[in-house]
């Protein structure tokens, strides 16, 4: 039973129990439904994207630029929605410019030769200029009389928000893509050792585009979920540190930033994880900055558990 779980999935389990009671014994109105209901509704946004960061990093990438192409994005939804007073056209858009991203990022890095780290870093500042530039750096639009907006942000099915059914829906599809797709395992075969990859036949660029394309496209249905929870378009406030927070529920979740180790479960249950340590936070009456301290502090532990786990020696340490 262990095996299947994993020991990664097992640890995160046991830390989301011992939060979810040292917080609930702090204060009984963590486990109202509605506060339940406020944190799977707060994770959604960062949790489509830590799912779809996991991708990448199981390729052997990184995508620094997540959080602003969500909110380039939004901005692009609420616009086109003004000027066409169409949602469908509103939410193409964004989707659109969202696999435009995406395929941007890839070209740079694959053909441009330039590491993921730094090419999704420039994008990250270029798409957040044009964010800014096209909204005039305010809030655009409102979206909050249409019903397609309103039942995406604030709409239920079978007693949860749809937001909560959208955010598992993309994670249930890229669990069944890994575990039981070729194109699954030629990710992690790629993210594993490119080079065996390469020479079994497995075209690597086109993964490696690919994989960047739907990233984006992902990310522009965030962007539209923002939107939509929002009833704006926000070029930066709503998107802020979404970048952060996807690689940090990545990393939590077990994916190894050098590529090939990870699932889509652990993933989940970081989300998960950092929703309760952030909503608790908030219960609790911390200082939100504090928040920020956390996320950056677990990013760290997780980074040195795989580290120890792997095997490697320590930068600068003896062998």
């Amino acid at each position: 039973m262990l095996n299947r779980i994993g020991v990664q999935n097992l640890s995160l389990l046991i830390a989301l129990v011992l939060l979810v009671a040292i917080i609930g014994a702090q204060d009984p109105n963590f486990f109202r439904y509605q506060n339940l209901l406020a944190i799977g509704t707060s994770i959604t946004v960062f949790g489509i994207l830590a799912v779809v960061q996991t991708l990448v990093i199981l390729l052997g990438g990184l995508d620094i630029s997540v959080g602003s192409m969500a909110g380039l994005t939004s901005v692009v939804t609420a616009m086109v929605f003004t000027a066409t007073s169409s949602s469908a056209v509103g939410i193409g858009a964004a989707l659109l410019v969202g696999l435009a991203c995406g395929a941007l990022n890839g070209v740079i890095i694959v053909y441009g030769r330039v590491n993921a780290v730094i090419a999704t870093l420039a994008t990250l500042a270029a798409y957040k200029g044009l964010a800014q530039i096209l909204s005039g750096g305010r809030s655009q639009g409102y979206t909050g009389d249409d019903p397609v907006f309103t039942a995406l942000g604030r709409g239920t099915f079978l007693g949860l928000p749809v937001l909560i059914w959208i955010f598992l829906l993309v994670a249930l599809v890229a669990f069944l893509v890994l575990k039981y797709t070729d194109i699954g395992r030629n990710i992690y075969a790629i993210g594993g050792n490119p080079t065996a990859a390469r020479l079994s036949g497995i075209n690597l660029n086109r993964y490696i585009v690919g994989v960047y394309i739907v990233v984006g496209t992902v990310a522009g249905l965030a962007g539209v979920l923002l939107t939509a929870r929002t009833g704006s378009g926000q070029p930066v406030s709503g998107s802020e540190g979404l970048e952060l927070d996807a690689i940090t529920a990545a990393a939590l979740g077990g994916a190894a930033l050098t590529g090939g180790k990870g699932s889509i479960a652990g993933t989940v249950l970081a989300v998960i994880l950092l929703g309760v340590l952030s909503n608790g936070l908030t219960v609790l009456g911390v200082n939100s900055f504090w928040q920020n301290v956390a996320k950056g502090a677990l990013l760290v532990v997780a980074v040195v558990i795989q580290q120890r786990r792997s095997g490697q020696r320590s930068v600068g340490m003896p062998a």
